[in-house]
Formats: structure tokens, C-alpha cells, sequence
């Protein structure tokens, strides 16, 4: 074997073995990107399931559950009534309306039958889906605004799996995951 034949050989494998280190790099990249999404949608899952036991509790008692306790006793024992609301509309001289409104209770379903599609631990509704033993943060507060009584909450992923999160991000889809606000009357979510 000659001299160019080995030098062939050394570099061909080689460039075989830089080839394969940036194939596992990128190939990690992605895997990890992929493994984020799925775990951050697990999150966005279980803070729209939040969201709706309390938007289903402030419509019973007029007010979010300010504890995780009264959010879980009431998903698991509490009740949501189907109302029907229609609306006669009377004619009255020149052309004026007046409109009349009926409110109809069609059924009362349990509240664990109607948010919760398959069996659920209502025990983990607070704890984060990737870090067992955390929890989100539950924000509720009442107050007086132009004279109206307002609502604020805010649940937050307190120990988020994209390391990249913060809460002083300028973009708001890059803080931790979270609905509500401590400041505007919302329940919309930072990813939506």
C-alpha cells in the first residue's frame, strides 16, 4: 500500500466521522426541539383545563378559586347548569323594539363529567406535567375598577422545560407559560 492510498483512507474516514458529528448534532437539535414542543404543549393542555374549571367557578360563585383546594373540591364534586337564553322581540310604534329575555335551565351536569374527557387525578390539576412535585402559581384578586367589582388571575408555569423562558423577556410568548395577568381583566393565555 502506498502512501496516497493510506492518506485516501485516513481522511475518507474522517470525514465519515465529522459527518456523523454533525449529523448527531443536528439530529439532537431537533429531538430536543421536538421533546420541548411536546412538553410545553402538555402544559398548554393543563392550563386551558385550569382555565376552564375556573371560568365554570367564577360562573357558580361569582369569583375565581383563590386556593388550588377549593378548585379541586369544586371539579370534583362541583355541578355546571346549561342555561338557554332566547329573546322575544316586540314592535312597538314607529319602529321602536322592545326585547324581552328568557333564561332557561335545560340541565345540570357534573363538573368532572363535562371538562374532563378521560379519568383524571383531580390531585395533579396543579402540578406541572413535566416536573412532578412543582406547581403552577395561582394568582386571584378582587377589586374595584371605575366602580365595578373585577376579577384578576394568573396561573403561571413556575418551573418551565425551555430554559430559554423568562419572565423578563421583552416578547411575551417567550416569558413561562401562563393565562390571565395580575394587571388586565384577561384569561387569555401567552401562547395564544
Amino acid at each position: 500500500m502506498n502512501l496516497t492510498k493510506i492518506l485516501t483512507l485516513v481522511l475518507f474516514i474522517g470525514a465519515l466521522a465529522v459527518g456523523y458529528l454533525l449529523f448527531d448534532s443536528i439530529n439532537t437539535t431537533i429531538e430536543e426541539a421536538k421533546k420541548t414542543e411536546r412538553i410545553e404543549n402538555a402544559v398548554k393542555a393543563r392550563l386551558e383545563l385550569i382555565r376552564s374549571v375556573q371560568e365554570a367557578y367564577q360562573s357558580t360563585y361569582g369569583d375565581y378559586a383563590d386556593t388550588w383546594e377549593k378548585l379541586i373540591a369544586y371539579a370534583d364534586t362541583g355541578s355546571i347548569y346549561l342555561i338557554q337564553r332566547r329573546e322575544e322581540i316586540k314592535m312597538l310604534a314607529y319602529g321602536a323594539e322592545e326585547s324581552t329575555f328568557f333564561y332557561d335551565t335545560l340541565d345540570v351536569v357534573s363538573v368532572k363529567d363535562s371538562l374532563f374527557k378521560q379519568p383524571f387525578d383531580l390531585k395533579k390539576l396543579p402540578e406541572l406535567p413535566h416536573a412532578p412535585g412543582k406547581y403552577f402559581s395561582l394568582y386571584v384578586k378582587d377589586s374595584i375598577r371605575s366602580g365595578v367589582n373585577v376579577d384578576y388571575i394568573e396561573v403561571v408555569d413556575t418551573y418551565p422545560y425551555d430554559r430559554t423562558r423568562a419572565d423578563d423577556a421583552e416578547i411575551d410568548s417567550r416569558r413561562p407559560l401562563r393565562f390571565g395577568s395580575r394587571t388586565d381583566i384577561t384569561t387569555a393565555g401567552n401562547w395564544q
